[in-house]
């Protein structure tokens, strides 16, 4: 069979010829020849197959960079990535669909969460420059409403970035408001934030920062949340992320293209892919969740959450009489570790008010 032309290709595979173009500009879906006289790109019928599978992976939202990562991996290797990114698009979804709950409760005056008897934390800071670096770019902040950590990236500035970020935040600390609108609030801090950072550059260097952040209203937390500071949430006895890192490395696995297992070894671990200060817009994930009397809470740093698995976190957390107790026990862990970062946690019990 002879070559197609791209408006029959396009109706063999249903897709555009706009699209098909846009494919080819990106180097996803390149023709098998271009005419010399027309520039009319032509197809060869091998390349139904793979312009089939990229329209059916658009037609499911995926991006073009993880499309042409999962056009370049064997069968298995490109089922598990696609179920990997489906299950994150679940995850995304339910947490808009929590927050859109919240708005129709808000807007249609149902919202009782500041009229409610409330929740607050019972709370426990530490932040350490640690056995190894000279100079500490970590911030932390906590009250009875609002826990905070940021890290920012080692060099000029970056002490800086961090403890502008939490400085945005704990602005909010006295606010009384329902959660939907603290969440408002919080995406509007984080931007003013993100403009402070920028001001710290200068003609060779941009300081960034992450930043995550719990602040609790009537019987809900608002979480916001960029980089790869983490928060955990102890409940119930199990353990659980509630944080999803925005680093390099977590897009390999997201995309099937790295086991979670290789992570911690990885040579580009710290690389960020989204950061106050970095990019052309800030971009932070939000989202409300229920708490409950009981709960207890970690925010910590990479430098903690690094050298520190799942199950060393989980145990001292469990056995922790207090969140006193439980940072202590925790930098403890991370220096006898050999921490090579510093080390900014923080440790909250939430209580009724």
């Amino acid at each position: 069979m002879g070559l197609l032309t791209i408006g029959v290709f396009a109706r063999t595979v249903r897709l555009t010829p706009k699209a098909l173009r846009l494919y080819d500009d990106l180097g996803l879906l390149p023709p098998a020849a271009v005419d010399p006289d027309t520039g009319y790109r032509l197809y060869h019928p091998d390349q139904v197959p793979r312009a089939r599978l990229i329209g059916r992976l658009r037609a499911i939202g995926m991006p073009l960079a993880e499309i042409r990562a999962v056009c370049g991996l064997p069968p298995a290797a490109a089922a598990e990535a696609v179920d990997t990114y489906w299950r994150r698009v679940v995850d995304d979804t339910a947490a808009r669909g929590r927050l859109a709950t919240v708005l129709v409760d808000h807007l249609s005056g149902r919202d009782t969460a500041v009229r409610e008897p409330g929740i607050g934390f019972r709370y426990a800071t530490g932040c350490e420059t640690g056995p190894v670096r000279d100079s500490n770019e970590d911030a932390t902040y906590a009250s009875d409403r609002l826990l905070a950590v940021a890290d920012g990236m080692r060099g000029p500035g970056g002490a800086s970035a961090a403890a502008t970020a939490v400085a945005a935040l704990a602005a909010l600390d006295p606010v009384v408001a329902p959660a939907v609108d603290l969440l408002t609030m919080l995406a509007a801090a984080v931007t003013d934030a993100d403009r402070a950072v920028r001001r710290y550059a200068t003609a060779d260097h941009q300081p960034v920062t992450t930043l995550t952040a719990v602040r609790c209203a009537g019987t809900q937390v608002a979480l916001v949340h960029i980089g790869d500071t983490r928060v955990y949430l102890l409940r119930d006895g199990g353990l659980h992320q509630l944080t999803r890192d925005h680093t390099y490395v977590q897009s390999l696995v997201d995309q099937g293209r790295l086991d979670p297992a290789e992570v911690s070894t990885h040579p580009q671990r710290s690389l960020l892919v989204r950061a106050l200060g970095a990019g052309e817009r800030v971009e932070v994930d939000l989202s409300v969740r229920a708490a409950q009397p009981g709960d207890r809470y970690l925010l910590c740093s990479d430098g903690l959450s690094t050298v520190l698995d799942r199950a060393d976190l989980h145990a001292v957390l469990t056995a922790a009489p207090d969140p006193d107790r439980a940072v202590t026990d925790l930098m403890a862990r991370a220096y006898a570790a050999g921490a090579l970062d510093n080390i900014a946690c923080v440790v909250a019990d939430v209580v009724t008010d």
